[in-house]
Parts: structure tokens; C-alpha cells; sequence
């Protein structure tokens, strides 16, 4: 779950562009870093060595119709910004992390590879505040517990995964509802959505309707091949 971690918006923070990726705040994020300018993010990141703790990088969404190919490709304007909480730095220099998301941020400026800095930097302002009480957060997660213990939702693997983290009482409101969204929504769309919305209980609500339209697709499934899948298909 999240830690505390100081985060300073006056000054840039490393940008990490990824296809298809779209990561949100308190969910973790393993990934290999090869390409030669994120490992000279990572060591600018672990530079102050095992006594300081590294700086932040901003998880990005690459625009879809950008080409893959696209050293500098073109981002939307939401990020997680992410804290390293696990590494390893490998014999051929590439490294495996595992990010977990702080929050949410919006880009103010991006900084372009400049001299010797190879990878983008960002501006960025906070979205929201994570540790905010917000009014009708408390149902939601009461509403969305119930709807994902229910017999259809139960059959996806990621559901079963997740159940046992939003039970707990020390894990926020907010927290809890971005651990669903991160386990069950997959369409990089409404992750998207979901990660650029600031208001929390706005963001809750596009969170339920997936869950609602998930269950809906589930039922639909089941009315046409049964209760048990054939062989060879799973609901997941």
C-alpha cells in the first residue's frame, strides 16, 4: 500500500511513456527497464544510494495512435507518479522495479532530453489529494464489495485476488476503490478515465459502472453456455 513519500511539484519529475500501460495510484507495477535512456532514469533515480530514498517517476500514457517506434512519442496529460519500492540492477545494466503508485498528476510542461539527460522530464500538479475525506466514499466501498463477493464477479481471478486487500480497515476509502479499479478494469480507456478524474466521487462512479457492466457481460455469458464454461474456456 501507498507510504508516505514528499513529493516536490516545483521541481521535474522523471517521465516514463508507456503503451498500453495506464497505472493508478496505491497498485503496484513490475517492469524491466532496458532501453538505454530509462537506465540512465534509474540510476538517476537510485543515485543517493541506499540511505536516500529514490526519486519519484511519472507513469505516462502514450497517445494510441502514436507509433510504437516514436522515441519521443506524444503523452495524455494524466500520470501516476510512482515510488520505487523494489529493484534489482542486472548483469547487462538493465534494471527490474516495482513501482507503486502515490498519486495522481496532471503535465504542466514537459522538459525534452537535454546535454547529457537522455529521458523527458515533466511539471506536473497534483490532481487530488489521496487522503482526503470525501462524503459517499464509505457506501461505494461497502456497494462495491458486495457486487464483487457475488457469485459472477467471483469467477474472475483478479476479483478473488482483491478481496482480501479492501477488507482491510487500515487501507483508505479512496485507496480501497483504486485497488478495485486497478484489479478488474482492463480497457485502457476506462483506466484512463479513471486516472484522470479528480473529483474521488466522480472517479467511484465510473469504477461501479464497470463493475456493473462486467457482471451484466457475465450473466449474458452464463444465460448462453451455462454455469460452467466448456472446456478450454475461462471467464477470465
Amino acid at each position: 500500500m501507498s507510504e508516505t513519500v514528499a513529493l516536490n511539484f516545483a521541481e521535474p519529475i522523471a517521465l516514463l511513456p508507456l503503451h498500453g500501460v495506464v497505472m493508478l495510484p496505491h497498485s503496484a507495477l513490475p517492469l524491466h527497464v532496458f532501453e538505454p535512456h530509462y537506465r540512465q532514469m534509474m540510476r538517476d533515480a537510485l543515485a543517493g544510494g541506499a540511505e536516500v530514498p529514490p526519486k519519484p517517476i511519472a507513469i505516462a500514457a502514450i497517445e494510441p495512435s502514436a507509433p510504437a517506434t516514436d522515441r519521443t512519442p506524444p503523452v495524455r496529460e494524466a500520470v501516476c507518479i510512482g515510488h520505487i519500492v523494489k529493484h534489482r540492477h542486472r548483469g547487462d545494466g538493465s534494471f527490474d522495479l516495482i513501482l507503486q503508485g502515490l498519486c495522481r498528476a496532471a503535465i504542466e510542461r514537459i522538459e525534452e532530453p537535454e546535454g547529457d539527460r537522455l529521458y523527458r522530464r515533466a511539471i506536473l500538479r497534483p490532481l487530488d489529494d489521496p487522503s482526503a475525506k470525501v462524503p459517499g466514499l464509505k457506501r461505494m466501498r461497502r456497494e462495491m464489495r458486495g457486487l464483487l463477493a457475488g457469485l459472477r464477479l467471483q469467477n474472475l481471478q483478479c476479483v478473488r485476488s482483491v478481496m482480501g486487500w479492501i477488507d482491510r480497515p487500515e487501507l483508505s476509502h479512496q485507496g480501497a476503490i483504486e485497488l478495485i479499479a486497478f484489479a478488474v478494469i482492463k480497457n485502457e480507456e476506462v483506466r484512463y478515465q479513471v486516472l484522470a478524474e479528480a473529483d474521488p466521487y466522480r472517479r467511484a462512479r465510473i469504477i461501479w459502472e464497470e463493475l456493473e457492466r462486467t457482471d451484466r457481460l457475465i450473466a449474458k455469458a452464463q444465460s448462453q453456455v451455462g454455469e460452467d464454461p466448456p472446456r478450454g474456456v475461462s471467464w477470465n
